[in-house]
């Protein structure tokens, strides 16, 4: 994990099902070629996990299937 004051620039964005509640709530930011940013959305200053394309799809199934 590396800090996001590392990643100067990035635009990081929630899901459109995130409310506005300060709940448990994940933004990821695009434009790193191979990777995905991802941090916690109470936290925009911590750490950013930093997945690979493959992991990130296998992350949105399970979370999609756990919403069922």
């Amino acid at each position: 994990m590396i800090s996001s004051s590392c990643l100067p620039g990035l635009v990081w964005r929630k899901s459109s099902y995130s409310g506005n509640n300060a709940g448990d709530c994940l933004e990821v930011a695009s434009g790193l070629p191979g990777v995905v940013p991802v941090r916690d959305s109470k936290s925009p200053e911590g750490p950013v996990l930093m997945l690979s394309p493959r992991a990130w799809t296998g992350f949105v199934a399970f979370a999609a299937g756990a919403q069922r």
